[in-house]
């Protein structure tokens, strides 16, 4: 009888280290990425230039920011170089700098395909065929239509290269092994609604610009909060400790409220003004890329309005910004 335990112990042993190497081992979920070459006009160069400036926000995340002014705008010279890294002192676990999407050879995607950038964008796959870390939004890019991702790339091949050689993402487990289960192929094509249904246009552009996902609140795993779809809170760090929070989106008065469309529309453009770009304390500053944004056209931010305003109202009054409380030194 001890025998027959014990050779199912080793059985049991056996199955697990297997199951444990092939989860360790195992590569992303992918398709080989399309042989397509985006053909570059004129017009998908404006439009590209756009996405990726003004609506996608790319060069937000993939530039060296400038965090002494609102918004973190990206330092001249350095857009799409990338750079921007987290680390173990950040919370991050692991260490991951933001990737060079300039032309460059040697540090960027001028030896990748159209198709490569393509599968990476909507699907979270490397060249090499490594899950990209989802801070990467590839979930919701998925939805990105095949027309403006390969104006995306039609922009992203104009612009100048930059050399910036970067640390190589290294990332703690067991994260390193749950991002490898998140990549799934898209296999099929995808459009975008009719801008003339200004609605479903405006769901498309608050997924594909990241609004629904800075603006609806997250549980420990990252997962969205059930019925609080776009009602603010989720937190973001900011230097000295200090958070600030993603605005309440839905239709309640603490949230969008009575604010028309007109003035809705105005909130963004106000940053396109000179006065805009001004200083601003860390501990005071957003992660919201407002100078970008104010560069989206008005019948675009009209359309997210008018998705917004279809949204359920979430009773959720939402404090900007926190700082860590000040403790008194000690009495001698």
């Amino acid at each position: 009888m001890k025998k027959v335990v014990v050779a199912g112990l080793a059985v049991l042993l056996l199955v697990v280290l297997g199951a444990a190497g092939f989860v360790l081992g195992a590569r992303p979920r992918s398709r080989p990425a399309s042989a397509q070459k985006v053909e570059v006009t004129p017009e998908k160069l404006a439009r590209g230039r756009y996405l990726t400036e003004n609506v996608f926000v790319c060069f937000h995340c993939h530039s060296q920011a400038d965090t002494g002014l609102f918004g973190t705008p990206p330092k001249p010279g350095t857009e799409g170089g990338g750079g921007q890294c987290l680390g173990p002192e950040t919370g991050f676990p692991g260490t991951m700098c933001m990737s060079n999407i300039t032309p460059d050879a040697e540090t960027g995607l001028g030896q990748w395909t159209d198709g490569e950038i393509i599968r990476a964008i909507r699907e979270g796959v490397s060249r090499d065929g490594r899950a990209l870390m989802p801070l990467m939004p590839y979930r919701l890019y998925r939805e990105m239509s095949d027309e403006d991702v390969e104006a995306l790339v039609a922009y992203l091949r104009s612009i100048p290269a930059i050399r910036n050689p970067l640390a190589k993402t290294r990332l703690d487990f067991p994260v390193n092994v749950f991002i490898r289960l998140m990549p799934e192929p898209l296999e099929k094509a995808v459009t975008a609604p009719a801008r003339s249904d200004t609605v479903a246009y405006g769901r498309y552009l608050s997924t594909v610009a990241g609004c629904v996902d800075c603006h609806t609140p997250t549980d420990e795993k990252r997962e969205p909060l059930p019925g609080k779809l776009f009602a603010g809170g989720q937190e973001f760090g900011l230097e000295k400790d200090a958070m600030v929070r993603s605005s309440n989106l839905t239709p309640h008065e603490t949230g969008l409220g009575g604010l028309s469309r007109g003035s809705f529309i105005a909130l963004f453009k106000r940053h396109a003004l000179p006065e805009a770009r001004r200083e601003v304390a860390p501990e005071r500053n957003t992660v919201m890329a407002w100078m970008a944004y104010a560069g989206m056209a008005e019948e675009d931010l009209g359309a997210i309005y008018d998705y917004l305003k279809t949204l359920p109202p979430v009773d959720n009054n939402v404090l900007p910004w926190s700082t860590p409380p000040v403790v008194a030194p000690a009495t001698p």
